[in-house]
This record gives C-alpha cells, sequence and structure tokens, in this order.
C-alpha cells in the first residue's frame, strides 16, 4: 500500500484512556517508539485541556489513541474538526474501530516511517435541539444519536419527516439515528443492517416499536431527518452513548450529515472491514471483562 506521497509525521500526541490500566503502562513505550524514530510525542488524555486546546490548535500531525472503542470516538469528535488523523491501538474490549491490536503495535507502527499507510474517512452527523425558536445545542456523533424514553416505561411518539416531507410517526422505546460506523453499535443490538464504512447514509432503527414502522430504513446520502417529539414524558437524546439531554413534548431533533470527517489512520487492505466484524463478532468479545 502506497501512502500517496504523505510527509513525515513530525509531532504526535499520544491519548490513553485514564483508568485503564493497560493502556497508561503502554503509554511510555510508544512514546518511546516516537522519540528513537525523531518524532516529537506528547502525552495527555482526553480529559486534559490543555492537550485538547493543542489539537485544536493544529500543534499535532496525528493523534494516536491506546484504549478501546469509546476512546476512540471521543477522540474522533475532537480530531475531526482539525482533520487530524487518528490512530487507535486497543486496549479495549470490542475494537469495531480499533486498527491495531495491542500485541501488534511495535510491528505496525514503523509502517508510519516508510508511509505504508492509507486514510480512511467517515462522516459524522450534526444534530440539533431545538425547542420553540431556542437552539438548546448542536452535537456531531460519529455512531449515532438516540431519542429513547428514559427511565419512564412508556414508549415515546416522534413525529419524522425526511427533507421536508412526513414521512410516518414511530411509536416505539427509542429511535436510532445512525452513521455508517454506528451500524456495527447500538444499531446492529437493535437489529438494523451493517452499511460499509465509507457510505455517507443515514440509518434509521427503531427500538422495540409499538405498533408502527418495525425495520430499519437507509436514507439517501445527503438526506436530513427532523424528529419532533409528540408524546414522550422523561424522553432523552443521547450522542454516542454519552450522557443524556432531557427533552420535552414539542422539542425538535434536526440530523444531517456533518461537514466535518474522521480520517482514520490504516494499515489493514482496504477490504479489511468484513473480515475484521465477523472475526469479532465470532470471537464475542463483550464476555471479556477487559476495560474499554
Amino acid at each position: 500500500m502506497a501512502a500517496d506521497n504523505k510527509p513525515p509525521f513530525e509531532h504526535v500526541a499520544v491519548l490513553a484512556h485514564t483508568g485503564n490500566q493497560a493502556a497508561e503502562a503502554e503509554t511510555p513505550a510508544v512514546l518511546s517508539f516516537f522519540k528513537e524514530h525523531g518524532v516529537q510525542a506528547s502525552r495527555g488524555d482526553l480529559n486534559d485541556a490543555a492537550i485538547r486546546d493543542r489539537v485544536r490548535a493544529g500543534e499535532f500531525d496525528l493523534v494516536v489513541t491506546l484504549g478501546g472503542d469509546g476512546t476512540v470516538l471521543r477522540a474522533g469528535h475532537l480530531c475531526a474538526v482539525e482533520d487530524v488523523p487518528l490512530l487507535a491501538i486497543n486496549m479495549g474490549r470490542f475494537g469495531f474501530l480499533i486498527e491495531v491490536e495491542a500485541h501488534r503495535w511495535q510491528d505496525m507502527l514503523p509502517n508510519l516511517l516508510t508511509g505504508d499507510y492509507w486514510y480512511e474517512k467517515r462522516m459524522l452527523i450534526r444534530v440539533d435541539l431545538q425547542r420553540g425558536s431556542q437552539n438548546l445545542g448542536s452535537w456531531e456523533a460519529l455512531n449515532e444519536a438516540m431519542i429513547g424514553r428514559g427511565q419512564v416505561v412508556r414508549p415515546v411518539h416522534l413525529s419524522a419527516t425526511l427533507d421536508g416531507h412526513q414521512l410516518t410517526t414511530y411509536v416505539a422505546d427509542g429511535l436510532i439515528i445512525s452513521t455508517p460506523t454506528g451500524s456495527t453499535a447500538y444499531a446492529l443490538a437493535a437489529g438494523g443492517p451493517i452499511l460499509p464504512p465509507d457510505l455517507r447514509n443515514l440509518l434509521l432503527v427503531p427500538v422495540a416499536p409499538h405498533l408502527s414502522v418495525d425495520r430499519a430504513i437507509v436514507l439517501a446520502e445527503g438526506s436530513a431527518i427532523r424528529l419532533q417529539v409528540e408524546r414522550g414524558e422523561g424522553a432523552v437524546l443521547s450522542i454516542d452513548g454519552q450522557q443524556s439531554t432531557p427533552l420535552e413534548v414539542g422539542d425538535v431533533v434536526q440530523v444531517h450529515a456533518s461537514e466535518h470527517s474522521v480520517r482514520f489512520l490504516r494499515f489493514q487492505e482496504r477490504g479489511y472491514f468484513y473480515q475484521r466484524l465477523l472475526s469479532i463478532m465470532d470471537n464475542n468479545p463483550s464476555a471479556e471483562t477487559s476495560e474499554a
């Protein structure tokens, strides 16, 4: 695999998942690798405001994470805006988004020096929450946005409009609005299809629908979805599984493709996706107890 005349990396951020003992223990060796090869490397974690500011300021030309998929999601949000490439070393369980397994990084990282890598761009979605004329928040998600019933054991009623045209009213425990990346996450657990990661489509997957649309729908590239809460005491909005935002009846959630993408650095062959996916699912990593 040729590297398309990519310049060598000069300054790398190495971000470990705090609380993951394996990640923290391995970080000094990763830092040493870069320093031994004349590459500046700075250590940090995703809770460190200073290093986040340095990424946003464009100080780094590569971010390396040590952790699980949750760490990659958080780093992806950070890197996408500045178009900083992201390389993930697996110190977690699943590793759907991970490029390098923990026991192989010493074999794989020299490819950075020879240019034997390529970039895979994955879309983000932009999510806007409106209450009347007020915008309550805007987020970007690599996996999904989810509107659900929260702690109240009653379905939510969501009026869905697609590109300005009425689509349907979902009556369900929740509705997942997923990216192709997210099609292997919560959307997969809810019975949705698996989409190739380089698509730019949205995926709608109802969770436990009640006498309403019970099939996943793949939306065309460029589509915009508008969801209004018609009924749903205690309903919440969650972005990439993070802390939920309470919703009220009448609130509107609008979702469309973001202008930003996450640029993953890959060493594997370009057809890696399905092989890796099936390998992970066959090995059932959810039965393990290591940290994400």
